[in-house]
């Protein structure tokens, strides 16, 4: 293999790494061999232009599509990079990953993209605006109205990622980025920037996004925070001491751009106090601690790296976590034997050890010899490290401890009294991106939660039930918060439609009912109504329009009614059969009709029976019962085109407003129903 000229990709065009060092070019090594394997950065990229391609072609592009529009490209875009994956593994070697832990960060990254599809196809609309939360009524008449939307912002997000997950960690950012409507530039860490910029071309060969909408800024970022703008956002993946100083920029302070950090975690496990030796929970605490430490050579920010295990069980779980580590074979991570490769650096190897020998003063070494023979490489041009487990039997004093991440596979065991005591050490951390437990004692996992909660962005519980499913202590998922306060950052990432919304703007909208039904392309109560020429059942679903209305007959309800009803169902709860119990109850008048009696017989009022475009009605939401019927009452329903949803290329997802009043026109229930119609 060749030098790799790791590429910028600037406003369309790619720019190679500059020749002279004095211009921004920067070496890059192989961590099992040391050679020099690449080559990345150039000062002389222009920024502005980046950023303006970003803001003036990327944004407006991704803003014109809808969320579904923007689901379906994520969906395709991870397809595209599912068929070319062999290649990312290969890289992913050289720089220490095993092909365990490059699945990690390869297919684990793909699936964000796919999980990230299904969610804006599923839980956003097919629309350019995100409603947030349900109407407010501001007025008596309901002429004035309320409404939160979250729109993307009109600038440009700023990934700016480490070097232990070059593919998820940029594809983590980018799924919920891309699918809020918002222009990225990706700025990979150097170390392993040959990874990122590969698969960052399949992305631009995909063609599955409009140009602009992603870019790649390799080597240094120059002044590029100094003209970021009100609109622009910064994402930052990194150690603590740089998120402060990018942090502190004055610029950013000044002009309130949002700055998002995931940075440095003392994650912490604690093996529950009804743990006991040959339990399945005491053979699983074990295996997951071992798997931390050594996945990925402990270079995950979300590695354990500190161990609370009851005092009595101290020198038992000590023995079998070193028992594990010393079994652990290192070396070549391409060798199919190896279960630990290399850490990304010569620099991050002398790093870890340094760490080490300041965990020292307050704790000793259970095992750890770095004179470790290594498989199929060269333990001394390498930049290996050998699992090292340390005992800390005197936590409470121990700032040090608490205190230092050594980011590699090393952690530090230490005993707990009782399980207060056990929340107290796992709080010292200063704030993580996870903690875990390992108990089969629901009142153990409720006791943890409610006194650590506080103080992690994540909490993973596992036991014998869970633990043949569960994803493990140190796997982020695309669905839950990736994130954590105090030491952690204090940002958040992921967490679903969650992740989506820190890339918009939510905004209070204020108004008559007819302009925020516009703005939110749904129909509300008080917005204006249309009656159709024919049933709207009968109607396909390109030819619905939102606020189509039609208003049913009157059906009365008799007490026979009401007694069929309850005799059939198996329902003679006492307000639909006892006149004398019902009239004692303050909420009725006496004998009064099923709640879903009214559901059926409001059914019976609107539906059309015939074949039609209506394929199938799949649930309703939101359902209300506002004010009794009793025997010899009447109810009419009135049935509103509320939103429409495409689904597939057949049939489309249509929410429809129900609402049923009495012979005095006074509200009686209301409901979302949802159909599938045909095209």
């Amino acid at each position: 293999m060749g030098l790799i000229d790791v590429k910028s990709y600037v406003a369309g065009n790619w720019v190679g790494a500059a020749g002279d060092p004095g211009s921004g070019a920067r070496d890059i090594h192989c961590a099992v061999t040391g050679e020099r394997i690449a080559v990345t950065g150039n000062d002389a990229v222009d920024l502005q232009a980046m950023l303006e391609h970003a803001r003036i072609v990327g944004g407006p592009a991704l803003r014109a599509m809808t969320f579904h529009d923007r689901a379906r490209a994520l969906k395709a875009l991870a397809g595209h990079l599912m068929d070319h994956k062999e290649m990312l593994y290969e890289l992913s070697f050289l720089a220490g990953s095993t092909r365990a832990d490059s699945q990690i960060d390869i297919d684990g990254g793909f699936g964000t993209l796919m999980v990230f599809a299904s969610k804006g196809r599923r839980e956003l609309p097919d629309a350019q605006v995100y409603l947030d939360g349900d109407l407010e009524m501001l007025s008596r008449s309901g002429s004035f109205v309320g409404q939160h939307i979250c729109t993307p912002k009109q600038g440009v997000a700023l990934h700016v990622n480490a070097f232990n997950f070059p593919v998820w960690g940029m594809l983590e950012k980018l799924a919920p980025c891309l699918l809020a409507g918002m222009p990225a530039i990706v700025k990979p860490a150097t170390a392993t920037s040959y990874i990122a910029e590969a698969c960052f071309r399949l992305m631009i060969e995909s063609g599955t996004f409009p140009s602009g909408s992603f870019q790649l800024l390799t080597g240094g970022v120059g002044d590029v925070f100094e003209r970021l703008t009100s609109q622009d956002i910064v994402s930052f993946t990194g150690s603590a001491d740089t998120a402060l100083k990018l942090r502190a920029n004055p610029h950013l302070l000044r002009h309130s751009i949002p700055f998002v950090a995931e940075q440095d975690s003392l994650n912490g496990s604690v093996l529950g106090p009804d743990v006991t030796p040959g339990a399945p929970e005491f053979d699983l605490f074990v295996k997951e601690v071992t798997r931390e430490m050594t996945a990925k050579a402990g270079q995950k920010c979300t590695a354990i790296r500190r161990i609370m295990v009851p005092e009595l069980m101290l020198e038992t779980v000590s023995e079998a976590i070193a028992a594990r580590l010393n079994d652990v074979r290192i070396g070549d991570p391409a060798l199919e034997t190896t279960q630990m490769g290399a850490l990304v650096s010569s620099s991050q190897r002398a790093d870890v050890l340094a760490k080490i020998e300041a965990l020292k003063a307050e704790a000793k070494v259970v095992t750890g010899d770095q004179a470790v023979d290594v498989d199929g490489a060269d333990a001394k041009t390498g930049a290996f490290c050998a699992p090292t487990l340390l005992v800390c039997p005197e936590p409470d004093g121990s700032d040090v401890v608490h205190g230092t991440e050594a980011f590699g596979p090393v952690s530090t065991i230490m005993p707990y009294r009782d399980l207060e005591h056990a929340c107290t050490l796992l709080n010292r951390g200063g704030g993580s991106l996870v903690a875990s437990l390992v108990t089969h004692d629901p009142a153990v996992a409720r006791m943890v939660a409610v006194n650590t909660a506080a103080w992690h962005g994540r909490l993973y519980i596992n036991d014998r039930t869970s633990m043949k499913e569960s994803t493990g202590h140190g796997s982020p998922l695309p669905h839950m918060v990736h994130g954590g306060p105090g030491r952690a950052g204090g940002g958040e990432e992921l967490g679903g439609v969650r992740g989506v919304m820190h890339y918009m703007q939510r905004t209070a909208v204020q108004g008559s009912p007819d302009m925020i039904a516009a703005v939110g392309e749904t129909w509300i109560p008080g917005a204006a109504t249309t009656s159709p020429s024919a049933h709207p059942f009968t109607r396909k679903f390109g030819e619905l329009e939102l606020g189509e209305t039609i208003v049913t007959a009157s059906r009365t309800i008799t007490l026979d009614d009401i007694e069929q009803f309850a005799h059939f169902t198996g329902d003679t709860f006492y307000a639909h059969m006892d006149d004398e119990a019902a009239k004692a109850n303050p909420f009725f008048p006496g004998r009064v009709a099923h709640g879903y009696l009214l559901l059926a017989f409001a059914a019976g009022l609107f539906v059309e029976p015939n074949p039609g475009p209506v394929l199938a009605n799949t649930g309703l939401t939101n359902l209300s019962f506002q004010k009794p019927v009793a025997a010899d009452d009447s109810i009419r329903v009135t049935l509103t085109v509320k939103r429409k949803t495409p689904r597939t290329e057949d049939y489309g997802e249509v929410r429809w407003h129900v609402a049923l009043a009495n012979q005095d026109d006074e509200p009686v229930a209301s409901y979302e129903l949802h159909t599938m119609n045909s095209y």
